[in-house]
């Protein structure tokens, strides 16, 4: 698909602090259950009345993608898609009609992910959705959450390029063209993504899950990223 728009070249990564007691876990980080994710969107303005098209994540477990545990579903954003965004992520109105709302989703989806970290490329973004009916619908997002740019900024430095399709060029992972710019592709595309980093962290010294959020602290605010 053509790129025709980026998400927002910031968002406050301060969304990815607000963990509570569990920014204090030293669980090793390929010990942990992940659950990646990516959303499709109306727009770029989670707080100016865009809603969520379509969400999917993928579990990873020890490394592993598990095939067999797949979120994916469209959603019906109650309003209308604009022409522009339809052209990113073809997904269109009559296509959404008959799926659920997110009063719904919302539930659904924290149900699959509640046991897991949440993983996700500029994850604020997805996060703003999220918790904005999640704060009205009495939906607590409250696991550690990464994000793949700041863990690109770890291990890349912070001053090359952050997008998905460039970290994955980097990485050495092919994106197949009719998965980009879906929710499951994308999805699919950052856990490999973070399954490729996390070893490069390890040699790092940065081990385990605690280490990770006190490593973003210093790269908050430092970079500039595109979807």
């Amino acid at each position: 698909m053509t790129e025709l728009a980026v998400r927002p070249e910031f968002y406050d990564f301060d969304l990815l602090g607000r963990a509570g007691a569990h920014t204090e876990d030293d669980r090793p980080l390929r010990e942990l259950t992940y659950v990646v994710f990516d959303t499709e969107t109306t727009g770029l303005e989670p707080d100016a009345g865009d809603e969520i098209v379509q969400i999917a994540g993928v579990r990873v477990v020890n490394g592993r993608i598990m095939s067999g545990e797949v979120y994916d579903t469209l959603v019906n954003p109650e309003r209308s898609i604009p022409a522009s965004s339809i052209r990113i992520h073809g997904i269109t109105e009559a296509m959404v009609v008959d799926a659920p709302t997110i009063d719904y989703i919302c539930g659904d989806f924290h149900r699959f992910c509640s046991d897991a970290v949440l993983v996700a490329h500029n994850t604020p973004f997805d996060m703003a959705f999220l918790r904005r009916h999640g704060a009205r619908l009495g939906i607590d997002f409250d696991q550690p959450i990464l994000d793949t740019v700041l863990l690109s900024a770890i291990v890349f430095g912070y001053d090359v390029d952050h997008t998905l399709d460039a970290i994955a060029e980097r990485l050495d992972i092919d994106i197949p063209e009719e998965g980009r710019h879906t929710a499951l592709g994308d999805a699919e595309a950052t856990a490999q993504v973070l399954n490729k980093i996390v070893p490069m962290l390890e040699a790092r010294g940065i081990e385990t899950l605690e280490q990770v959020i006190s490593e973003f602290d210093k790269y908050r605010g430092l970079i500039n990223i595109t979807r």
